[in-house]
């Protein structure tokens, strides 16, 4: 199996709270700026998705910081699309220091959600192999 999807960041010091560390809301910017970033790197643009009728919706987020993070350290966030059946998927995502710490684990719980309809599409799946230049970026 390759390596998962990843993107740097550098944590900036507007983001970090009175005790010098990354502010809590701030990883699910960065979780969320992984995920975009594989969209783009698989081809699909907001405008893809729109197009075809679909947006992509956060359904559950889970969030265990291991490690603090402080102003200036660079990090890398993965992310890995792991499949079941039915109108969901999960998202496992990593926030690691360049060190190899692991600062954070970010899991989620998504779908895409059908604009016209307002519902659920009944296979996400199926609608980013439509739209991917690149399935193995979704574990497909």
């Amino acid at each position: 199996m390759s390596e998962p999807f990843s993107v740097r960041v550098t944590v900036r010091g507007y983001e970090t709270d009175t005790q010098g560390h990354l502010n809590q809301s701030v990883y699910l910017n960065y979780a969320e700026h992984a995920r975009w970033s594989l969209l783009q790197a698989a081809g699909i643009s907001q405008a893809r998705l729109v197009g075809r009728g679909v947006g992509p919706v956060a359904l559950e987020t889970t969030i265990r910081f291991r490690r603090e993070l402080l102003a200036g350290d660079e990090v890398e966030v993965t992310c890995e699309f792991e499949w079941g059946g039915g109108r969901t998927f999960r998202i496992l995502q990593h926030i690691r220091k360049t060190d190899g710490t692991l600062a954070a684990e970010v899991s989620a719980v998504g779908g895409l959600l059908d604009l016209e309809e307002r519902k659920l599409v009944a296979d996400p799946r199926e609608v980013f192999k439509e739209l991917t230049t690149d399935l193995a970026l979704f574990g497909l």
